[in-house]
């Protein structure tokens, strides 16, 4: 993980991020410099930033959203107090209301960002600069320390041309922690294509059945918020196994970017999983990411013991090979 170390001062009201990454620093500065790059990092995993505005000036602001799977917002603004590119600049980071104005009981904090090189890459520095103890405190009860070590550890993804980040290496699944589950997979095709795989029940049918000897016997999708969706699968031939399906309802839906829905097996009373899908094309290629929330550790070690992932693979090389390709 990119995040090495951590630290709140509550003596000098500083929180204080250290962070080593295997690229140069004029890499890491674009990254940082380039609104659309940093959408794809700076929120923590199911709290995607997205900024509407961007005056990379001394005295320019910058405006950004965090939505959480549920469609819950928070919103903030960096006022640029100083650039010295590709070295550091500095923000007045502040939280705002949905017409940018600094919300009450939230003061402001300065926080600088600087980057150096290593023998390796870079190593980035990050200081954030408090009011007042309550205000540090304030921000660690948010959960801003863990979210920012999640959040930066998406940045390996972001500076490394995609396909090199990811082509070959099939279905991957790190553990986030003992309630969440990350899952990325390089398809080769643009993004409208593989979202379309994802909405459109003919194509469903024609990818998405795991290991082979299953059929999809029901597929009906949801494609806005709130809709009911519900799929289900069964053996064929002398394939062993028994019928088994998902049902569950859509949280939020941004074509064709995200997709968030509540799950759990047909015929049950729940667990609820939740599974936040985003895909990200660059050069032709889409990287399908599925963040999965579990209600508790032992439900997660369950679910990942069935095998999903093995069938998951299955299904997306089948998606490569029948769908994408025609």
């Amino acid at each position: 993980m990119p995040v090495t170390d951590v630290t709140t001062d509550p003596e000098n009201l500083t929180m204080t991020v250290v962070a080593e990454f295997d690229a140069p620093v004029e890499r890491v500065w674009s990254a940082y410099s380039d609104p659309r790059q940093l959408e794809r990092f700076w929120g923590p995993p199911g709290w995607p930033a997205t900024f509407t505005s961007w005056d990379h000036t001394v005295g320019g602001r910058a405006y950004y959203s965090l939505t959480g799977p549920r469609g819950e917002r928070s919103s903030a603004s960096w006022e640029f107090l100083s650039i010295d590119a590709p070295h550091s600049f500095e923000v007045l980071d502040s939280f705002v209301d949905d017409d940018g104005k600094p919300l009450d009981g939230f003061a402001p904090m300065r926080m600088k960002l600087s980057f150096e090189p290593t023998a390796t890459g870079t190593r980035m520095i990050g200081e954030s600069h408090f009011v007042s103890l309550e205000a540090l405190e304030q921000v660690v009860a948010m959960g801003v320390v863990e979210g920012t070590k999640m959040a930066m550890a998406q940045l390996d993804a972001v500076l490394h041309d995609l396909r090199e980040y990811a082509q070959g290496k099939g279905t991957r699944v790190e553990l986030l922690d003992d309630t969440h589950v990350r899952i990325t997979r390089l398809v080769e095709g643009p993004r409208e294509l593989v979202w379309r795989a994802h909405t459109d029940p003919d194509l469903i049918r024609r990818w998405m059945l795991g290991p082979d000897g299953w059929e999809m016997t029901e597929c009906e999708v949801g494609l806005a918020a709130g809709d009911r969706y519900r799929t289900s699968w069964a053996p064929t031939g002398d394939t062993p196994g028994e019928p088994f399906g998902f049902e569950g309802e859509m949280l939020l839906v941004d074509a064709p970017r995200r997709a968030v829905q509540l799950e759990r097996m047909q015929g049950t009373d729940g667990p609820d999983v939740l599974n936040d899908i985003n895909f990200y094309e660059e050069d032709g290629a889409t990287l399908i990411t599925v963040l999965m929330e579990f209600p508790d550790e032992q439900t997660r070690d369950e679910v990942l013991a069935t095998g999903m992932a093995e069938g998951m693979e299955q299904s997306y090389s089948r998606l490569e090979g029948s769908v994408l390709t025609v």
